[in-house]
């Protein structure tokens, strides 16, 4: 088990019942004392991006539900440190940010992999102490993340993958009912 940092991957338990983060993966981008943020990795948003910003018609790229907090916002993971200036390194090659318009002009001009950029409304945070609180309730589960899952081409596989990543006697929950009473 990894403790929390940019780059870790968080993985619901089983059996959290929060339906914010129910079966969900989060990767988070920061961690520090004062607070923690990162985005749901495996929850699709029932908008594409074209319906939700101005400026990105004719884009009909998904978007995914970051997490519950200011679902006013949209913010992207990628990458393309150089096609896309201002962002962050998270980790290995994973960017977070960078300027908006210059992402969807390389997007139109066919110079950014679709498949490397996700797209997210909200993001997921927690103030200080509550992440680790969290992880102490065994409420998640945590391994360092990687591109494949973090781009992960089918979102009803990531929770699983992110077990299966884990390995060892985690591979089992994989298969586990989201609610124990009903076996």
């Amino acid at each position: 088990m990894e403790s929390p940092a940019p780059g870790i991957l968080l993985i619901a338990d089983p059996f959290l019942k929060d339906p914010n983060f129910l079966r969900t993966v989060v990767f988070l981008c920061d961690h520090q004392e004062e607070g923690s943020f990162g985005f749901v990795l495996n929850k699709k948003y029932e908008h594409t991006l074209d319906e939700l910003v101005s400026g990105a018609e004719g884009l009909k790229i998904p978007v995914y539900y970051g997490g519950p907090v200011q679902m006013d916002t949209i913010h992207f993971l990628h990458q393309y440190p150089i096609e896309i200036p201002g962002c962050s390194e998270v980790n290995d090659g994973v960017y977070w940010g960078g300027d908006f318009e210059t992402a969807v002009e390389q997007i139109r001009l066919g110079k950014i992999d679709k498949n490397k950029i996700r797209f997210f409304i909200g993001y997921s945070g927690w103030g200080n102490g509550q992440l680790v609180d969290e992880l102490k309730e065994k409420s998640w589960l945590t391994v360092m993340a990687n591109r494949k899952l973090i781009f992960h081409k089918k979102i009803n596989e990531v929770w699983k993958d992110a077990l299966r990543h884990l390995g060892g006697d985690y591979e089992m929950m994989v298969n586990f009912p989201i609610d124990p009473q009903l076996n």
